[in-house]
């Protein structure tokens, strides 16, 4: 007996190995991870295992119970003979892995199989190995919520399956004598050996998950790592500005020699090694890059296919991935290798994982693009709301001059003049300096002052160490107007404005003080973040202006009102220095 089972364990050798060769293959692979196949899938899942178990018969041992002999190989059986084998291990994992569908049919191809072999348990064998299928595929129903089948549950199943065989070889078997003989002879090292057998199988299947979950996790690592590095570069969209400093990353990071980024027509960059050979906006001349820009799919390029102007050129192999915005592919990303046998599929499979993250990062710059697009066209919409508001005003003004005081109306309309050159020219701008805001106020106030006449008063507090700060054009005036119209113009004498700019730190910070007649509490709740109708106006004007500041400096302007019923209001808001935000700094900024 124990000459028996080293027998049995030597021949697991053959079935380990049948077994790793097995998980290599794809559907295989797929029925491990899934679980679940198609009926194509299934057959071929089928006659797979019904196959190994055939390869565990034929890699049996031959046993005489008359003569108490072993023979190594299974070829032919006597009468007498019967065979210790593992046939069972093939068709439990079937079982397992499938469900009763791929066990049972496993079983039939391997069991009948046995029965042709002949010997006095030809027909025992055959009906036990599909019953051993059948047992593999309800124990399946009852696991198949987990993703894999444990240890303890294979060799549990193995050895019961083995024993179901034993018992069944003692009742259909005959003469029963020479059954209840090679049961004595053959039961335990089977029972073991095929336990053993099948847990031995699930855990390759467990090292190979276990593998590849570890080789995914680290190439989701390294991918999210890269996107995070490469996001403020590929934001700006697919430049030689942009691509530079993203080849330098992913070289630095990823275990090939050279780098390249193209456009549909251009390399726009290319780092590594031979960087000499590939200048920057040549033309693409690659027919394998060609392939890709046209099909949109990888492409494994080999030296023939790498055209250089060295003809020492280093590199042996190319990959060449598709760079997508949506379905259109606009560019590719290219890993240069000095030898295939750098070529592993890791690499081919970070290659395809990071450009379809650059192409995300790609469609978010197009995203940024359009947003930045309709912001100003916004803004121009606004600047256009504000321009009428201020013109009728103005003309109304001019017109009750002319007759009166032609001179004066000829002062304004140059004032005027003035203001509208000022104003076209930031509706062609984004930002502009609070210099030139002071002076478009000015232009707007010389035109006030002769609608007041000597009633209006105008004083201001300027820290000329803030007149480089960039703000929104046409940000001050609709302020100014908003406290001539609905602060000032009620008051029959004592107008007073005053402007105020003081920097501090890095802020510099804005008001605009009147003494006009104030904004009563409910009014004031609403007042410049909605759109507020009134008798005098459409309440547009502190509207669009906080509007024009939020939407280029965000939140943090601090834009503020206050004021009381007949105690003046005071308008301020405060910005950086410099403009907008500082960018966050990155470790390859300096690339």
């Amino acid at each position: 007996m124990l000459e028996l089972l080293l027998v049995m364990l030597e021949r697991l050798g053959i079935i380990v190995s049948v077994a790793f060769l097995m998980t290599r293959l794809k559907f295989v692979r797929h029925l491990i991870d899934k679980r679940k196949l198609s009926k194509r899938q299934q057959i071929s899942a089928i006659v797979l295992f019904g196959l190994f178990g055939i390869i565990g018969t034929y890699t049996g041992v031959t046993v005489n119970t008359e003569a108490h002999t072993y023979s190594r190989w299974v070829i032919e059986l006597g009468k007498d003979e019967a065979i210790a084998n593992s046939r069972v291990i093939g068709i439990v994992v079937a079982g397992l892995l499938g469900g009763w569908k791929v066990g049972l049919g496993a079983g039939v191809i391997a069991g009948v199989h046995r029965y042709t072999l002949g010997g006095f348990t030809g027909l025992a064998c055959g009906v036990s190995t599909i019953i051993a299928g059948l047992i593999a595929g309800y124990i399946y129903r009852n696991q198949k919520n987990k993703r894999i089948i444990s240890l303890q549950t294979a060799l549990f199943v193995g050895m019961l399956a083995e024993a179901v065989q034993m018992v069944v070889i003692l009742i259909v078997a005959r003469p029963f004598d020479q059954a209840l003989i090679l049961v004595q002879s053959i039961g335990v090292p089977m029972i073991v050996a095929n336990g053993l057998g099948t847990a031995i199988f699930i855990m390759i299947i467990r090292n190979v998950l276990h593998e590849e979950e570890k080789i995914g996790s680290l190439q989701a690592q390294k991918s999210l790592k890269l996107a995070d590095l490469t996001l403020q570069f590929l934001r700006k969209g697919l430049t030689a500005e942009s691509t530079l400093p993203t080849c330098q990353i992913l070289l630095k990071e990823i275990d090939v020699d050279a780098v390249s980024i193209t456009n549909k027509e251009k390399v726009l960059a290319f780092v590594g090694e031979g960087q000499e050979h590939y200048l920057k906006n040549e033309d693409i001349q690659t027919v394998a890059t060609k392939r890709v820009l046209k099909k949109g799919e990888l492409v494994i390029a080999r030296k023939d296919e790498i055209i250089c102007s060295c003809e020492r050129c280093p590199f042996t192999v190319a990959i060449i991935a598709p760079l997508k915005i949506k379905d259109e592919t606009i560019g590719t990303l290219k890993f240069y290798l000095k030898s295939e046998k750098e070529l592993s599929p890791m690499i081919i499979e970070l290659s395809k994982g990071l450009s379809t993250l650059l192409s995300h990062q790609l469609e978010l710059s197009e995203v940024d693009r359009h947003l930045e697009l309709a912001k100003q066209a916004e803004i121009k919409a606004l600047q256009a709301q504000v321009s009428p508001h201020f013109l009728f005003n103005a003309l109304n003004t001019i017109v009750s001059l002319i007759r009166t005081d032609p001179m004066k109306a000829r002062k304004l309309l140059i004032s005027l003049s003035h203001y509208f050159r000022q104003n076209l020219a930031g509706t062609s701008a984004t930002e502009t300096s609070l210099e030139e805001e002071l002076k478009h106020v000015k232009a707007y106030l010389e035109i006030e002052e002769a609608r007041f006449s000597d009633k209006l008063t105008v004083r201001y507090e300027i820290d000329e160490d803030a007149l480089t700060t960039k703000l929104p054009p046409m940000t001050l005036q609709p302020i100014v107007e908003n406290a001539m119209k609905h602060g000032l113009k009620q008051l029959r004498n004592d107008h007073f404005i005053l402007i105020k700019v003081s920097k501090e730190a890095d802020h510099v910070h804005i008001s605009i003080t009147d003494n006009g007649i104030g904004v009563g509490p409910s009014r004031l709740e609403t007042l410049g973040k909605e759109q507020v109708a009134s008798t005098t106006g459409t309440g547009i004007g502190l509207y669009n202006a906080r509007r024009r500041l939020n939407m280029m400096y965000g939140d943090d302007t601090n834009f503020l009102i206050e004021s009381e019923e007949n105690q003046g209001t005071t308008i301020s808001f405060s910005v950086r220095e410099g403009g907008k935000k500082d960018e966050s700094s990155n470790p390859y900024s300096g690339y």
